[in-house]
């Protein structure tokens, strides 16, 4: 069969989305992403431990609009990851495998990141940003 001719993967077509497959991805994809904001951390680290002048150009650049974006989005991930593991905990011990559960769950994990990231920069805001 020629390259050209080779059907496409099924779930391009046939499949619609739904929360199990999203909440599936994004786990995922926010383990690779807390694995990439823990560099961040790590250059903190190193800079505090570099010195002031050192420390004031990370926190410089965190206190910066793409900075700051970054830290957002590591915020959400690492409340997305921790809820969705705990969701994931809850079905090991055999919670939540009804469908109506399954798909309540995910909800609850996606909108309860959001809520939990609110909150957390909600209390950064409040504190006026020091680091």
């Amino acid at each position: 069969m020629p390259a050209t001719a080779r059907p496409l993967s099924p779930f391009t077509t046939i499949y619609r989305w739904q929360i199990q497959m999203v909440t599936s991805l994004l786990h995922r994809a926010t383990g690779i992403a807390l694995t990439v904001g823990t560099i961040l951390f790590v250059i903190a680290l190193l800079a505090l431990a570099a010195g002031p002048d050192a420390y004031a150009a990370v926190r410089a650049f965190c206190g910066s609009w793409i900075g700051t974006l970054l830290l957002l989005g590591w915020t959400w991930s690492l409340a997305f990851h921790l809820l969705n593991g705990i969701r994931h905990l809850l079905q090991d011990v055999g919670l939540g495998f009804s469908i109506p559960q399954f798909v309540r769950n995910g909800w609850l994990v996606a909108a309860g990141s959001v809520v939990l990231t609110a909150l957390v920069w909600a209390c950064v805001v409040m504190q006026g940003a020091r680091a």
